[in-house]
């Protein structure tokens, strides 16, 4: 008898086209993963994240017209249940703990730890490992 397993749903937040584009076909090679939209400013992403509720959302920290924090704490005040992985090109300490304390689950540099959102999404890392700010 096969088990039925629900799909992972992904919401992405990057104001750059070409990196978004590489998260999608990144995310496309993992079994059971559907990405359910994808936003570029933080407005767009506050609405499509509500109206979508997925199950991760890859966050980038410098958005067009704002930061991932607003996003962060805006959906936060609503919903708890979400995984955020904040991927950034200012992976300095003040700002890995700003996004943590407004409740992202991981912390990434982009230029160098990408894959590791793939390795959270697909189930090989938890996320929580990457909360301990040092």
């Amino acid at each position: 008898m096969e088990t039925l397993t629900a799909a992972k749903t992904v919401f992405i937040v990057e104001d750059s086209l070409p990196i978004r584009a590489r998260l999608v076909e990144m995310l496309g090679d993992i079994k059971d993963v559907n990405v359910v939209g994808e936003a570029g400013t933080p407005a767009e992403a506050i609405t499509g994240i509500l109206r979508t509720l997925p199950d991760y959302v890859i966050l980038d920290f410098q958005l067009d017209g704002g930061t991932g924090i607003e996003v962060l704490r805006a959906v936060r005040a609503q919903v708890r249940e979400i995984v955020f992985i904040v991927l950034t090109n200012h992976p300095q300490l003040p700002f890995r703990h700003t996004c943590m304390e407004a409740g992202a689950d991981a912390f990434f540099d982009k230029s160098f730890e990408i894959s590791k959102v793939r390795d959270i999404i697909a189930g090989i890392r938890p996320a929580c490992d990457e909360r301990t700010v040092p």
